[in-house]
């Protein structure tokens, strides 16, 4: 028997979902796996090692811009993707204020105000995926930006301490107006949506 049109998938309705094995999620993977090397390196002592850690985590932040862009410009959205490319975020910078703070050169309230609202926010986002989407805001954008420009900051070596507090201050105030702002639209996507039959 020969199959109908309606039998057959129709190439342009339906096009083919996007390899998981693609040079956007190979890049949040490599952020993934350059958190222990760059961890390992800021503990080390001198100089050298100090720019060498900046090195990696500047090479880390960058893939985070580059595998984005390159997933909405060639379709490589992946569902893989979705999940590895925030949680490879928050790895590399939780991990990079937990290592400053260990270290004593950040304040324990700064990262943990930082970790409660990435990962608050992170995880309200997972859960609300089924039902309604937040988008990334500029407010967003810029507190990404804000964080990897404090962070590297206080990597680097050198009497760069009112640059330091100054861009980590913005950082923490952004992060958390951005957060609140995650919040009230959460909160108004909640109460606007049909109720479910």
């Amino acid at each position: 028997m020969i199959a109908g049109p309606s039998d057959r998938d129709d190439p342009i309705s339906t096009p083919p979902q996007a390899s998981v094995y693609n040079i956007a999620n190979y890049l949040t993977l490599l952020r993934i796996l350059l958190v222990p090397v760059f961890v390992w390196l800021l503990f080390q002592e001198g100089t050298a090692w100090r720019l060498a850690a900046f090195a990696v985590f500047a090479v880390a932040s960058i893939t985070d811009k580059i595998d984005g862009d390159l997933a909405r410009a060639r379709g490589l959205v992946t569902d893989f993707g979705k999940i590895a490319d925030p949680i490879a975020d928050k790895a590399l910078t939780g991990a990079a204020l937990v290592s400053l703070s260990v270290l004593g050169e950040l304040w324990w309230w700064v990262t943990i105000a930082i970790l409660v609202r990435e990962i608050g926010i992170t995880l309200m986002r997972f859960l609300m995926i089924r039902t309604s989407v937040i988008p990334a805001s500029k407010g967003g954008k810029l507190k990404t930006m804000l964080q990897v420009i404090a962070i590297g900051l206080c990597i680097l070596p050198g009497p760069l301490d009112p640059l330091r507090w100054a861009f980590m201050a913005a950082a923490l105030v952004v992060t958390v107006v951005t957060g609140l702002d995650y919040l009230v639209q959460a909160w108004r996507l909640r109460h606007t949506s049909p109720s479910d039959s």
